[in-house]
């Protein structure tokens, strides 16, 4: 038989889109699989005098009609609005536990086979249901079985030999027992190798935020700017307007260390970032470069927009209230900053950057010097 290709529309129109409801959905018409083969086996039995035919036809309505309502309620998502389980394993579960029972009172001779039933029943919520809960509906399993076995016993003893019935029962527990054990089992090392992943997958997260991120500002660090840069490469015009490339130093920032601190000092770059961070536009990207210099990409911007908003930085920093941190403590910068040309390795204009930032320096610092 031709397999049904995942993204063909006959897939999307009988599972849904990919991901966990197409999961769930799949688990529905395997089961209403089942029951279609089990109403072939019947019917089997049916036409060997095993079983008698109405009784059978009633039997398979019931499973048939119950296991495409499951599927027609998970796939229009309606069991994620009646149930916190969108794939209502345990109901689904209690729903073959009836069907079993009822198979197991009308089938005759061949009663026996259906006892293997329950390990389908057990092994398919053995990745959703909790351990009471799995426990629970084995318990209701040997229960239901056992009153039918009694029943049949009592009202057709020559048909369902009270001492046979003792074996099938002693069976179905030892059945249902082991198989109840196995998914537990199999279920913990579900929810073991699950949190592992959950843990492997934060730690993977924050393993690429520290090798992106400076630990002490909070800004990308010079790698992620720098990685940022080449994918931008050839810098230049990026809209309408250039591309601005600014480098920015803290003035004396080792005169202040010396001063009040490596603590000081630490807490003067966290607040110059955050202030930066105030007067930086959405567009704009802020980097710690490395020690006191930071990197500022100002993309689609003109020369005088670029400026006046360095100069609100600087107000804005000159306002910083840094004086609580040390007595008599006060933070400028020094900005050397390029137009970017149009097709030019981003290095080119971080050196010209960097050779405005030297000028603004030589100038007295506290100034903003276009290269």
């Amino acid at each position: 038989m031709r397999r049904i290709a995942p993204g063909s529309p006959l897939a999307k129109l009988a599972l849904g889109p990919p991901g966990h409801q197409r999961v769930r959905v799949s688990q529905a018409l395997l089961a209403l699989a089942a029951y279609a083969l089990l109403a072939l086996v019947q019917h089997a039995e049916v036409l060997l005098g095993l079983l008698d035919m109405r009784q059978s036809n009633w039997l398979t309505a019931f499973n048939l009609a119950g296991a495409l309502g499951f599927y027609l309620s998970i796939r229009s998502g309606l069991s994620r609005r009646l149930s916190k389980d969108p794939s209502l394993t345990l109901i689904q579960g209690g729903f073959a536990l009836c069907a079993i029972t009822w198979c197991y009172a009308i089938t005759g001779p061949a009663r026996g086979a259906v006892l293997s039933l329950l390990v389908l029943v057990i092994l398919f919520g053995m990745f959703t249901l909790s351990r009471r809960q799995a426990r629970a509906l084995a318990v209701a399993g040997l229960l239901m079985l056992g009153v039918v076995m009694i029943w049949r016993a009592a009202t057709e003893p020559l048909r369902y030999e009270p001492r046979v019935e003792m074996i099938h029962f002693l069976f179905a527990v030892i059945v249902t027992v082991a198989s109840t054990k196995f998914s537990i089992r199999l279920g913990r090392l579900r929810l073991r190798l699950s949190t592992q992943k959950q843990e492997l997958e934060r730690a993977l997260e924050l393993n690429r935020h520290l090798a992106t991120c400076d630990a002490l500002t909070g800004l990308p660090n010079r790698r992620a700017i720098a990685a940022l840069l080449a994918r931008e490469e050839p810098l230049g015009h990026t809209g309408s307007e250039s591309t601005a490339l600014a480098i920015l130093d803290i003035d004396w920032f080792t005169r202040i260390n010396d001063t009040f601190g490596r603590h000081t000092g630490d807490q003067v770059l966290r607040r110059f970032a955050d202030l930066a961070r105030i007067e930086q536009r959405a567009a704009d990207v802020l980097a710690r470069w490395g020690g006191e210099e930071f990197l500022l990409l100002m993309p689609n911007t003109r020369r005088e927009h670029a400026h006046a908003a360095l100069d609100r930085m600087r107000v804005r920093v000159a306002e910083g209230g840094f004086e609580g941190l040390g007595d008599g403590l006060a933070v400028s910068f020094s900005v050397g900053i390029t137009e970017c040309v149009p097709g030019e390795p981003y290095a080119t204009a971080l050196e010209r950057a960097d050779q405005a930032l030297d000028h603004a320096k030589n100038a007295g610092r506290n100034r903003i010097q276009w290269a």
